[in-house]
């Protein structure tokens, strides 16, 4: 395993650790709405195959060995910067939303819209960790299908997701929201 590779699974351990108290304490909160569909079950199901069921296949077996490239170090090493950004704007997002957080569309009875911190800079970012994590997957991870899976997978589900979730949040907090849509970027800060 190379050391790209076990920072890559590091990275995995924080995110997890980063998430698992609020993910605990959020379920125990009720829900005022919940948009679960199929549709969302699959794609999160394949963003579990992409971000970890191939690349511990990748790591802990050669059966993906075909697939394999090399890089030099210095991409490699920009994959780790990629991740730790990732991880800190993945950790500052949790912390600024706290029990707002859902892994899927849903509404919590007390719900909140947040918008300060890093919520007063980018309406997204969670995501925003995400993209950064597709973008260092690939050079960490240095296979055609374990590094690259993620990022096609996430793709359709960003695409999918925003829209949707921006108009359940429209749904609940109206003008708030949209005024709030004007003020900030999505996944980048708004210029200007």
């Amino acid at each position: 395993m190379s050391i790209f590779e076990i920072i890559f699974w590091f990275a995995i351990i924080v995110e997890m650790t980063i998430r698992a108290p609020i993910n605990k304490k959020r379920k125990q909160e009720k829900m005022s709405e919940q948009n679960v569909s199929t549709q969302e079950k699959v794609i999160l199901f394949l963003l579990l195959i992409g971000m970890f069921i191939l690349p511990l296949i990748y790591s802990a077996s050669s059966w993906l060995d075909f697939a394999s490239y090399s890089l030099p170090a210095w991409a490699g090493w920009l994959g780790v910067a990629l991740l730790l950004g990732a991880l800190f704007v993945f950790w500052r997002a949790h912390a600024d939303l706290g029990l707002n957080w859902s892994p899927s569309l849903e509404i919590r009875e007390k719900h909140e819209l947040i918008t300060k911190g890093i919520y007063g800079i980018i309406r997204h970012p969670m995501y925003a960790s995400q993209w950064l994590w597709v973008i260092a997957q690939p050079l960490l991870l240095q296979n055609w299908v374990a590094g690259f899976a993620n990022l096609l997978i996430f793709i359709p589900f960003y695409m999918l997701r925003v829209q949707a979730e921006e108009q359940m949040m429209i749904n609940k907090f109206g003008d708030q929201y949209r005024d709030y849509m004007k003020r900030t970027g999505g996944v980048l800060p708004k210029m200007g």
